[in-house]
């Protein structure tokens, strides 16, 4: 799997895995952050997510221009760990007021944009090597995965630190506990003896809550200061990543030097006029005043920031480069509404986590909800995967076997000690789509491969048409699993009675084929990007991809809007008629796509 690739790679892998370490640490406890801290709802609370969310990508479009100006790609991905450092930092931090909250936000998010799309920039030109060239669909998977080996622990990490700091004050963790604190302290909760018996139900000591008003104050201040000591271990992270790219940014290419020495002979194709930029304020202009006509001003700020990059673009490259480009745009207008709903899994779905899904498990099911047992777990699948593998080596097969036994021995030994009846958090399954990824991605590839080698495997674009379909039956998984449950404008502030929740099987099989879509589509669409991109539009495409992502994310808040306002069932189906008709209209162009990359 890792045979033949540049050493560069691996520098670029470790580095990336820290930063989403960090990063996913913050984004597993986030939205639930907000409104634990500040009392916001669903809707609020979403919206403020929303735009975190897209400016983490947006602004990857200002690190792609500076970048590409610069051509100091090592250089503005270094400073962009530092700036995200000293965000995560601030968010350490606890009692900031809802506005420097955002700010410290705001600050990781511009660390973000240059780290990010220049990341995926530097490895792109690792393979523009033709050495290595046919390697790039691979390198881009392996790329991802590192992604995910960070983002795996990262909700564990988060819920550990959380529940020790509740623990170590006396109580236990209640999801749904926050929300009905601000009730009580807002002073329009009609009926307090739920309450009360929740209060009462997280005392260590077991005694009673007493004064619910002063219960109320503390819990809140608890629960929320552990979420700001779950952001100092996204800071620790960052300062790993730090490090890996101090010490081994050599083996990564140096686009400045190539640059420099080389003879391009294009200098016509040097952007040049206002033509470009007027059209493309214009166009950007009339975007946002649309969009602003039906939802608000902010919001048509976002689509116009897109519309202008897009016209800008497209007038501002050479007749040769035109096709590509254009094929680029058409592309990132599908990738809006993939991330539209794949990105519900920090949102929406972590309300339907939350308040919808059981919480306690069985023994068997508790195997997943905790660390050490789903290491068990992993190591014994992992035994398995090299004992029946392709591989004939007599030490794999030992040490496959030695993980079986080892692994499977420890699953059992906590399947046996754990209690009938067991506690899980809402944002441990955050780390179920990294797990799937991390095991998925070298079946996907090697099922890819195998196709290549019989002739039969799909075009890049064909790849990412399929990932649309498989994304939305991601959704009709957990519609079905929500037909007959009560919606959250049926409970007027109440808690989510037991009858209405639902076994987590339904989110994890859920979670499990939005990452097959995912596999299909994102790392697929990065290779697109570096393959089809011309040479001086590197750090602008791949900031393009990630602007397109960042406008998706934008549009999280149409689950938020929607959660109180219709049935869940009704809400899923909106993001499976988005991921369907965006993968008809890909397939409907997919001939020009597939032109442009060979």
């Amino acid at each position: 799997m890792l045979k033949g690739h540049p050493k560069g790679l691996f520098v670029a892998f470790f580095a990336n895995m820290g930063e989403r370490f960090g990063f996913y640490t913050m984004m597993a406890i986030l939205v639930l952050f907000l409104q634990a801290k500040f009392g916001l709802t669903e809707d609020e609370a979403g919206d403020y997510y929303s735009w975190f969310y897209f400016g983490i990508y947006a602004l990857a479009l200002v690190g792609g221009i500076l970048a590409d100006a610069t051509r100091k790609y090592k250089l503005v991905i270094f400073l962009g760990i530092i700036i995200m450092f000293a965000g995560y930092a601030a968010l350490f931090m606890p009692g900031l007021s809802l506005t420097l909250t955002l700010i410290a936000l705001f600050t990781i998010a511009f660390g973000n944009g240059l780290f990010k799309g220049n990341l995926q920039a530097v490895v792109g030109q690792l393979y523009d090597d033709p050495k290595y060239s046919k390697l790039r669909d691979s390198a881009f998977m392996l790329f991802y995965m590192g992604i995910n080996v960070g983002a795996f622990f990262a909700p564990f990490a988060a819920t550990g630190v959380r529940n020790w700091w509740l623990e170590k004050n006396g109580f236990l963790h209640d999801g749904s506990l926050p929300a009905q604190c601000h009730q009580f302290l807002k002073g329009t909760m009609t009926d307090t003896s739920k309450f009360a018996e929740l209060a009462n139900s997280v005392k260590i000591d077991g005694t009673t809550a007493g004064d619910l008003t002063a219960f109320a104050n503390q819990y809140l201040e608890i629960f929320s200061r552990g979420y700001n000591y779950a952001f100092g271990i996204a800071a620790g992270a960052m300062l790993v990543s730090l490090l890996v790219y101090i010490f081994f940014n050599s083996y990564l290419p140096n686009k400045e030097k190539q640059i420099s020495t080389a003879k391009t002979g294009n200098e016509s194709a040097k952007p040049s006029g206002l033509i470009p930029v007027v059209a493309a304020l214009v166009v950007g202009g009339m975007v946002a005043f649309l969009i602003s006509l039906v939802k608000d001003f902010t919001t048509g700020l976002a689509f116009g920031l897109f519309g202008s990059f897009v016209t800008w673009i497209l007038l501002a490259s050479t007749k040769e480069e035109k096709p590509k480009v254009s094929a680029l745009v058409l592309v990132f207008f599908v990738v809006v509404f993939f991330w539209m709903s794949f990105h519900q899994n920090g949102l929406t779905l972590t309300f339907f986590a939350r308040d919808y899904t059981v919480k306690e498990v069985g023994s068997f099911t508790n195997l997943f909800f905790t660390l050490p047992s789903i290491l068990s777990v992993i190591a014994a699948l992992g035994g398995l995967f090299l004992l029946f593998g392709k591989s004939n080596r007599m030490m794999n097969r030992i040490t496959g076997a030695a993980m079986v036994l080892v692994g499977g021995g420890f699953a059992y030994y906590f399947t046996t000690t754990f209690s009938a009846s067991n506690a899980i958090a809402p944002e441990v399954f955050q780390s179920f789509n990294p797990l799937f990824i991390v095991f998925l991605t070298p079946l996907v590839m090697g099922a890819f491969a195998y196709m290549n080698k019989i002739g039969k495997e799909p075009s890049t674009p064909r790849k990412i048409g399929i990932g649309m379909i498989i994304a939305a039956i991601g959704f009709l998984v957990v519609l079905v699993g929500s037909i007959g449950l009560i919606s959250p404008h049926e409970l007027n502030g109440q808690p989510v009675p037991d009858s209405s929740r639902v076994t987590p099987y339904w989110l994890i099989s859920s979670y499990l084929t939005l990452t097959i879509a995912e596999l299909f589509l994102s790392p697929m669409g990065l290779s697109f990007v570096s393959k089809v991109a011309p040479q001086r539009f590197q750090g602008l495409m791949q900031g393009g991809w990630l602007l397109a992502t960042a406008v998706g994310n934008k549009l999280l808040f149409v689950g938020s809007t929607f959660w109180g306002k219709i049935e869940l069932w009704q809400l899923w189906a909106i993001f499976i008629a988005v991921c369907i008709l965006s993968a008809i209209f890909i397939f409907s162009i997919m001939r020009r796509l597939e032109r442009v990359t060979k």
